[in-house]
């Protein structure tokens, strides 16, 4: 399959590709690592005019820490950030998420902000910096701004970002002391797309009761879903499995997963419910083994 044909822009500089977005309006596509707009362009499922692509951003391009906090330029590719030995130790939610997306040549590939921009409801990333409540920075020819994870993802395929705007930046904060988290994910097959899943972060205090507990889940709606009533309901308690079983029950009450070809909506909700206890678990295991 060939894609329709297109005006092939590739800006040295953000401030040009900014400009380019400004002038060119909604007929425009950006190309990060091309790992999902290229495949829907193939088979004409998008029809852009004008295709500007970002690979010459070289400035987009790094990870570093700055007041604790890990900031990533949009442009860095996935497999960096899985071999980071910084991101392992200080973030090693994001680590560990990354290994399920695609495969390698996939993870080479794409990038961070990519990922993002492109909201897919069944995407790793979305879900792990909405748990991380990790901040995005937007930016346009016109200014900065700056957009918390949870209210980034509006609706499948859609999110914050105006036609003039381009992603980033991703700032994610430092971990709480005495923390754990987990990642758990349901596919078809290792690669595939993931029928649902699962981050969660746990945060003890100095008496070993749950001071904080975060889920975000993936492929249980249009985006990432925070159900608060069920993270609130961890506050105070022991880490028990218990407790951890009744939480991701009340948790499954809050998801919206869609039927399909591959899993109707019951089994994603039952799904979902059983790999919450597992990542809150595991996660609470990993945070009693940290030193306060």
């Amino acid at each position: 399959m060939k894609p329709a044909a297109f005006e092939y822009h590739k800006p040295a500089q953000t401030d040009d590709a900014l400009r380019l977005l400004t002038e060119l309006g909604d007929d425009a596509k950006l190309l990060a690592g091309g790992q999902s707009l290229v495949p829907l362009m193939n088979f004409r499922l998008a029809r852009p005019a004008f295709l500007v692509d970002l690979n010459g951003l070289a400035e987009l391009r790094y990870m570093r820490t700055e007041g604790g906090q890990l900031r990533i330029g949009a442009m860095t590719r996935q497999r960096q950030v899985e071999r980071s030995a910084d991101t392992a130790n200080g973030w090693p939610l994001l680590t560990e998420a990354i290994r399920y997306i695609g495969h390698v040549q996939i993870r080479n590939r794409g990038t961070i902000g990519g990922s993002l921009a492109h909201a897919d409801p069944s995407a790793e990333l979305p879900a792990v910096m909405a748990a991380l409540d990790a901040e995005l920075v937007i930016r346009s020819a016109s200014g900065e701004r700056t957009v918390g994870a949870n209210d980034f993802f509006v609706s499948a395929y859609t999110t914050e970002l105006a036609a003039d705007e381009l992603l980033a930046e991703i700032r994610v904060p430092a971990t709480a002391p005495r923390s754990g988290s987990a990642f758990q994910e349901v596919s078809m097959r290792h690669g595939d797309f993931a029928l649902v899943g699962v981050a969660a972060v746990v945060t003890l205090d100095d008496g070993g009761l749950i001071r904080e507990a975060r889920l975000a889940f993936t492929g249980a709606g249009e985006a990432p879903i925070r159900p608060r009533k069920a993270e609130g309901s961890l506050t105070g308690q022991r880490p028990e499995e218990r407790i951890f079983q009744e939480a991701s029950l009340l948790a499954s009450e809050d998801l919206d997963p869609s039927t399909d070809i591959h899993a109707t909506a019951e089994y994603r909700r039952k799904v979902a419910a059983v790999i919450a206890r597992r990542a809150l678990v595991q996660a609470a295991a990993r945070a009693q083994e940290v030193r306060a």
